[in-house]
């Protein structure tokens, strides 16, 4: 059986793929309603934070067992 931050970790990251790919969609594509701090560009921030977590999650207990 796998550890839960084995699941943790894949959700992030598959998660964070999705934020990402929305904010490299929002960067072609500006809304017609803006934000105040939407020139900060958060989606692909918050992705590529997901992004790492998930990784180092994932990549940390991909060969652990729990017994």
């Amino acid at each position: 059986m796998k550890p839960i931050w084995y699941f943790v970790g894949l959700m992030l990251l598959i998660m964070g793929v999705i934020v990402e790919a929305a904010g490299i969609y929002l960067l072609y594509e500006t809304p017609e309603k803006t934000t105040v701090l939407s020139n900060l560009h958060p989606n692909i921030w918050w992705g590529v934070i997901m992004i790492i977590c998930g990784g180092a999650y994932y990549l940390k207990n991909r060969n652990k067992v729990v017994e």
